[in-house]
């Protein structure tokens, strides 16, 4: 029997700040996350042994976290082929119903009937998540979020999975936990619906950057610094009106075989201008950003670093020391952009993207 961990919006961590002084406790998320992965890795279930990771801030204005992790490169799963956006789900390669059980760490669902004794049949429907070890890890924690392995899904956002994504950093209380996404298309190694999430306890850029109102009534707006996307941000009384901007927002990329990432992370409240140093360390909500970028079809290349939903939220995971040791933020901002939509697509995209959440 899984052990399962069901929880309530009263779980939410809502005083979360960066930069304090003292570390928060762990919330009951964070310990079951925490307690299970080190307990796989002490038993050997990880594909290498993930110790503390070189880690170092490129100079620059962007304050780029570059850590080096060699035997990801060398020892993760060869990834899937993926020809599509659309790509429909095959059983026939592998996916999250092929693994070793012990690879689970637990299941989650929430409680949406407050403790009341309910009928069966009156229950409503949630997203019953299993949370498993990412046997190549990326960080500490790194594990992957799959919604019922068994509906057998492609990797194509639900508005369940994107709730279940928001949740899971509010009902963690450190700001470090991350969650996040990789279409097909956008670097995603498997086609099977999962999120990604990990701890990194390096503040990023993302996490304070300065955005345009694009349609303020939703929380939609634009991101001002490099890598240019969009964000929506919530707190924990709107989660559920988000997951339905956010799945519109993705639903209609993936309608213009547009492929795209999200990172999904613990931010301040969004400013067009600069803010006060408490305000800056705010972290009562989440940010969720959103990148549309060129498509990359077939087998993942395996260079310095692939760009995907950390890479373009800030954390570069190097394969190699020499890439590690001498790639300046320049270097970095070089690459990223060729994965980036050009300017007049990206503007041309933001006015349809738009003019359909407003019909919407």
């Amino acid at each position: 029997m899984l052990p399962q961990f069901v929880y309530s919006t009263q779980d939410f961590v809502t005083d979360v700040l960066q930069k304090r002084e003292t570390r928060p406790p762990p919330s009951k998320l964070d310990s079951l996350i925490r307690d299970g992965w080190t307990d796989r890795m002490d038993r050997g279930l990880f594909r290498y042994h993930l110790g503390d990771l070189e880690t170092r801030i490129l100079p620059g204005s962007n304050g780029y976290v570059a850590q080096l992790n060699v035997q990801r490169g060398i020892e993760r799963r060869k990834p899937q082929e993926i020809l599509s956006i659309q790509q429909e789900f095959n059983p026939s390669q592998f996916n999250f119903n092929k693994i070793n059980a012990e690879e689970i760490l637990f299941e989650m669902m929430k409680d949406t009937c407050g403790g009341r004794d309910v009928p069966d049949d009156q229950l409503p429907q949630t997203c019953r998540m299993v949370v498993l070890i990412n046997v190549s890890p990326l960080e500490f924690g790194h594990c992957l979020l799959v919604p019922d392995p068994s509906l057998c899904l492609p990797q194509i956002l639900t508005r369940a999975a994107v709730q279940v994504g928001i949740e899971s950093v509010l009902l963690s209380s450190s700001p470090g936990f991350r969650v996040g996404f990789n279409s097909l298309g956008a670097f995603a190694s498997v086609n099977h619906l999962h999120l990604h999430g990990y701890y990194l306890d390096h503040e990023l850029k993302i996490e304070s950057s300065l955005v345009k109102p694009l349609i303020p009534e939703k929380n939609f707006f634009r991101i001002q610094d490099f890598p240019v996307g969009f964000l929506l941000y919530t707190e924990s009384e709107e989660v559920e009106t988000a997951a339905r901007t956010i799945c519109e927002v993705t639903d209609f990329f993936v309608g213009e075989n547009i492929a795209h990432n999200l990172f999904l992370t613990r931010g301040c409240p969004p400013s067009g201008q600069m803010q006060t140093a408490k305000e800056h360390c705010l972290r009562k909500g989440v940010r969720i950003a959103i990148w549309p970028r060129t498509s990359c079809f077939g087998a993942k290349e395996e260079s310095a670093f692939n760009v995907a939903l950390c890479e373009l939220a800030g954390h570069l995971p190097f394969k190699n020391k020499k890439d590690f040791e001498c790639t300046t933020e320049r270097e970095v901002i070089s690459i990223v952009q060729k994965y980036l939509l050009p300017d007049d697509e990206l503007h041309k995209l933001e006015e349809q993207l738009v003019k359909h959440l407003l019909t919407h």
